[in-house]
């Protein structure tokens, strides 16, 4: 096994961690609320220079932590367009240990309408034991989970129990577009046994979750032309249908009449064990009162394992500068969830395939393949896994759920072609309440705190400082 001082009963080490973590977490707040004030904002149209100064904060908080190599790196695209900073910080393995890769990301979404946050996106709020601001949970708390669990162990006065690379990644909210050639450049920097990605979320407040299957995911744009300038819709309205009509129509065809997914070749997988109530899921999405819920079969599958189709983007003339013309062009973009298991260059054929071949003779229809994006199946019995849902029992007093989500984080199956003999661990920092991507993005204290100590634990149990 490794070389580290005789394990230790799991008890005695979770009642140390447990009073290490609470005195330091004053401090590990003070990081995170530091760190949300700084906006990182990945996206093309905001100042970059924010991002790169989010990435000089993580580094020097990883220094701080001890670890010796720390570094800011960026990757090239094929085309030559650099990507945004992402910090590597290491500390080696003793002799023996294996090596935990510990993943976050530093950049976050735009805020969005300011009118519709209740205080300023960047200056981190406390309100009812939640941390609000944009990042505090998605995913600047996923590095304060993995600076708090090194500080906690250090703090206990002996070596760390394995080897740690801690990755912060600077462009996740835009797809990751260099993560393919960073994990090329940097294979051996990255290389570990063990893959800790701390961007996902728990079942709810007081009850962890271990997220065993991520949906996948492609896009693409469909355009529908139908004349070459806008017409007098009286005057050439009826023999000629606008193009935003035809559009609509086209779209229909995606959902059958009961908003399951008309679209051949996108398969399913097996319906969870979770039961996620029809209530709760209406509390959690924000469903209207009179509003009912689309599709068949349970609401965890039709979450987690079935295929979902949206329409996410929409040109066409808007209400306020709209004229009595015909619409000549219209253009939607559509994003499909597709299921664990599903190869996403199928499921962009099926697409593709459904929306020509539905395509109306009264109007010219151009498909545009977009992003692609694999899904994740975790297998539910690994060490990696024992060891992580003991730590999770241990930190929250109750078992850990296992559960599936329905976004993606395409980069996971990138991480597993480049270390298939690694075991992947899915685990988050956020709740059914924090509002990831929206306005009033929060992140809840206690169960922050909860997270730390978990991952401390899960160290010390991977690197043998702990026995049954």
């Amino acid at each position: 096994m490794t070389n580290s001082p005789e394990p230790t009963d799991g008890t005695d080490v979770a009642t140390r961690l447990r009073a290490v973590v609470a005195d330091q977490f004053s401090a590990l707040r003070a990081d995170l609320e530091n760190l949300v004030r700084i906006p990182s904002v990945s996206n093309s149209a905001f100042e970059p220079t924010h991002v790169a100064a989010s990435a000089d904060a993580v580094a020097a908080l990883l220094r701080d932590a001890g670890l010796p190599e720390v570094q800011v790196l960026r990757a090239m695209t094929q085309d030559g367009r650099q990507g945004a900073p992402a910090v590597v910080a290491r500390r080696p393995a003793p002799a023996g240990a294996p090596t935990v890769l510990l993943y976050a990301h530093h950049d976050v979404q735009p805020p969005g309408d300011a009118s519709t946050w209740d205080t300023d996106p960047f200056d981190p709020t406390e309100r009812d034991g939640r941390l609000y601001g944009r990042g505090a949970a998605d995913d600047k708390a996923g590095i304060v989970a993995h600076l708090g669990a090194l500080r906690a162990l250090t703090a206990l006065g002996a070596d760390l129990p394995v080897g740690v690379t801690v990755f912060v990644e600077g462009e996740e909210e835009v797809g990751s577009p260099t993560f393919g050639p960073f994990l090329a450049e940097h294979r051996d920097l990255l290389a570990a046994d063990v893959i800790v990605v701390a961007d996902s979320a728990n079942w709810k407040v007081g009850v962890p979750a271990l997220t065993t299957s991520l949906r996948g995911l492609v896009d693409c744009e469909v355009e529908v032309a139908v004349l070459d300038h806008a017409v007098h819709s009286g005057m050439f309205g009826g023999p000629v249908l606008d193009a935003v009509t035809q559009l609509a129509r086209l779209v229909a065809t995606l959902h059958d009449d009961a908003g399951n997914v008309a679209v051949a070749g996108l398969g399913s997988g097996a319906e969870p064990a979770v039961d996620y109530t029809e209530a709760d899921f209406r509390a959690d999405s924000s469903l209207l009162e009179d509003v009912t819920l689309a599709g068949s079969g349970s609401i965890a599958g039709r979450l987690w394992t079935k295929p979902a189709i949206s329409v996410i983007g929409l040109d066409a003339p808007s209400v306020a500068h709209a004229s009595n013309t015909l619409a000549p062009r219209a253009t939607a973009k559509i994003s499909v969830r597709i299921a664990p298991g599903q190869d996403p260059a199928t499921a962009m054929a099926a697409l593709r395939t459904h929306l020509e071949t539905r395509a109306p003779s009264s109007a010219r229809v151009t498909v545009r393949d977009g992003e692609q994006g694999k899904p994740f199946l975790a297998p539910a019995d690994s060490a990696a896994m024992q060891a992580a849902r003991w730590a999770f029992a241990t930190s929250w007093g109750t078992e850990p759920v296992d559960i599936g989500i329905g976004g993606s984080i395409p980069f996971i199956a990138d991480l597993l072609e480049v270390f298939p003999g690694a075991s992947i661990l899915v685990t988050g920092v956020e709740d059914p309440d924090s509002r990831a991507h929206g306005a009033n993005e929060s992140v809840h204290l206690g169960e922050l705190e909860r997270v730390v100590l978990a991952e401390a634990l899960l160290l010390a149990r991977l690197g043998g400082r702990v026995s049954d």
